[in-house]
């Protein structure tokens, strides 16, 4: 499949798109598995573990509107709190959730990872097309990409947590078209996330699928690439 030209702006998800966790969990950090061990979680009933985190989960999405990362740091203590108290086999303490959400919070350096092709890929498209973000994310996002020297590439961020909502919520991607000041067609979208892309194309944003995460999704009526440095070749 191919996309319609003109393509005068593209849109970027973060996670599994331009950078990925090391650990391949978003919630639990290389340093976070130290209280939240595998070992352990594994020998616990499996439908247990997975009630506590989407409880988890639940919470963090009631109240994901914020503009601080104290705000979040607020919601990830009760996150870890939540699964602690459920899962109370793995003896944490308070001192632990503390220490677990600062990692979660203000670690920029050990957390994420760029893809090696990512700054190349932006520095490629750069000039040529208008670059933003639509992300699912949260304040500590910002110092990470900082840290990665990415922000400049972008001209336009659409961040979940000011919003107060996730893709494929239309909010997101209305409030990324108006930042960048283009028609929806002659935009493109790149996520890892079928349901999300749909929700794009739906505002008549052209979707494009990244498969770089393992196991990742598949849909044959979205063009697809293995890692970002494969849009370049898609592009008109």
């Amino acid at each position: 499949m191919e996309l319609r030209p003109p393509v005068r702006g593209i849109f970027f998800d973060l996670g599994w798109t331009l950078l990925y966790p090391p650990s391949g969990d978003w919630m639990f950090s290389g340093f976070a598995r130290k209280y939240f061990p595998r070992d352990k979680l594994s020998a616990l009933p499996r439908e247990r573990v997975d009630a506590a985190r989407e409880e988890g989960m639940e919470l963090l999405n009631r109240n994901h509107l914020m503009s601080s990362t104290d705000e979040e740091y607020r919601q990830f203590y009760e996150y870890y709190a939540l699964l602690a108290k459920a899962l109370p086999e793995l003896g944490l303490t308070q001192t632990d959730l503390e220490k677990v959400t600062e990692d979660k919070v203000h670690t920029i350096r050990d957390n994420y990872r760029l893809f090696p092709d990512t700054i190349d890929t932006l520095e490629a498209l750069s000039g040529k097309y208008r670059l933003g973000v639509i992300s699912d994310t949260w304040p500590s996002i910002v110092p990470v990409l900082e840290n990665f020297g990415i922000l400049s590439y972008f001209s336009c961020v659409t961040y979940s947590y000011t919003l107060g909502t996730y893709k494929p919520d239309p909010r997101m991607y209305r409030d990324a078209l108006e930042k960048m000041g283009l028609p929806p067609e002659e935009t493109v979208f790149v996520d890892d996330g079928v349901e999300n892309l749909q929700g794009a194309r739906e505002l008549g944003i052209q979707p494009v699928l990244i498969r770089a995460k393992p196991e990742a999704e598949f849909c044959d009526n979205i063009p697809s690439i293995r890692r970002i440095s494969g849009l370049l070749e898609l592009l008109p």
